[in-house]
């Protein structure tokens, strides 16, 4: 099978980062603009409930799956234009110097769209190190 592919779930790629911080002020820094605009869009409310929908000022829609506040959020994920959902999880775990940062992206449609999806979520952490001060 290709890397990235997997029997179950497809297309699928993950990144993370650890970050010299605890994991209150990454979950805070994640659900409060600017960082909930750099991995899920601008004009969302993060009163996130599981079943909710939601709509970005970009046109990306999708529902809440799974939340738990302070670790975790997994939603489907539909840029605007996009034949069909795929499926994104976030989670922050603490580690042993900071917490990390830890981005699952499944369902994807084909070795494109995973590689596509590995140069955004690259930057999506980079735009968190330096928010979090970390360059």
């Amino acid at each position: 099978m290709p890397v990235g592919k997997t029997k179950g779930q497809g297309w699928e790629i993950g990144v993370r980062k650890t970050f010299p911080v605890g994991t209150g002020h990454l979950w805070e820094a994640l659900m409060t603009q600017p960082g909930l605009g750099y991995w899920l869009g601008s004009g969302v409310e993060a009163n996130f409930q599981k079943g909710d929908m939601y709509k970005t000022s970009e046109g990306t829609a999708g529902e809440i799956r799974s939340f738990k506040a302070g670790s975790l959020i997994r939603l489907t994920w539909q840029p605007k234009g996009a034949n069909s959902p795929s499926t994104l999880q976030i989670r922050v775990i603490a580690a042993q110097r900071g917490s990390t940062l830890s981005i699952h992206h499944e369902k994807l449609m084909d070795a494109q769209q995973r590689e596509a999806m590995h140069q955004h979520w690259s930057v999506v952490i980079k735009q968190f190190e330096i928010l979090l001060g970390r360059k």
